[in-house]
């Protein structure tokens, strides 16, 4: 590995459909409280010359396309820190019909930043230890996979429908298109008839 490289990595970020907490943190690191430059770190707008991919956010259905594109477009070697609990597991959304997962559903995942937000410096040292990580990658050295520090826990099923159920549901919805038609006929009896 490059001293350049080492000592500055570009780092793209990524914002699946996150609640901008994850975020607002991620960019008070640019700001000169923690100026996470001054390690060498750059925030840059183009995949193709970023090292550290940084995702925060639940993966849903509508971005893991552009995600799995971002992530492609990256030069190898790479890596990716999903920050935050959304990015992990899905966070508070995970039940949310539209939601996939974490982010390593869809690309791998080298680093977990664990919080909702993490602080600041809980992002500098999960970019940092991904730093060593793209270290290894590029010595060639084998790099296990994170195993993340929660338990991902998802509620019971939703029963499923009976036919009683479905009998019920369409007998109301025939009611309410009676009534709406009722309503109508009613309201153009009241109409005055217009003259030819």
């Amino acid at each position: 590995m490059s001293k350049a490289i080492k000592k500055s990595p570009w780092v793209v970020h990524f914002n699946c459909n996150s609640c901008n907490g994850c975020d607002i943190e991620f960019l008070a690191c640019l700001t000169p409280t923690y100026d996470v430059e001054r390690f060498g770190v750059l925030h840059v707008g183009n995949p193709k010359h970023a090292d550290v991919l940084v995702v925060t956010g639940s993966v849903n259905h509508r971005n893991k396309h552009v995600l799995k594109n971002v992530y492609d477009q990256m030069p190898e070697p790479k890596v990716v820190v999903a920050m935050g609990a959304c990015p992990a597991t899905g966070g508070i959304f995970a039940d949310c019909y539209n939601v996939v997962g974490g982010v390593n559903q869809v690309i791998p995942v080298d680093v977990h930043v664990p919080g909702c937000p993490p602080k600041p410096e809980a992002m500098m040292d999960g970019i940092i230890e991904a730093v060593g990580i793209l270290e290894k990658k590029r010595n060639g050295e084998a790099v296990n996979p994170p195993v993340l520090p929660v338990k991902v826990v998802k509620g019971p099923e939703a029963p499923a429908m009976t036919p009683e159920m479905a009998a019920k549901i369409a007998a109301a919805k025939a009611k309410a298109a009676a009534a709406k038609a009722a309503a109508e006929a009613g309201n153009n009896a009241n109409e005055e008839p217009k003259a030819v």
